[in-house]
């Protein structure tokens, strides 16, 4: 049996690169978190407005998933 482990490692919270990502560029860290979803084009259009918005939901989206259901 194969078995396919993600950026952070398969432990189920975001690695250190999607941190970064999401704080850099926020939706990059959407995408490598959950790929191309209704909450990375939120993340793309909370970033056009402007920065610090789009990093607030990247970083609350990928700390505590389970709050924002968006997927």
């Amino acid at each position: 049996m194969v078995r396919q482990v993600g950026i952070d490692g398969g432990t189920g919270s975001p690695g250190i690169v999607t941190l970064i990502a999401a704080i850099l560029l926020p939706p990059l860290g959407i995408f490598l978190d959950r790929g191309i979803t209704p909450a990375f084009w939120l993340g793309v259009v909370l970033t056009i407005i402007g920065w610090l918005p789009g990093v607030l939901f990247a970083v609350l989206l990928l700390l505590i998933p389970e709050r924002i259901p968006i997927r």
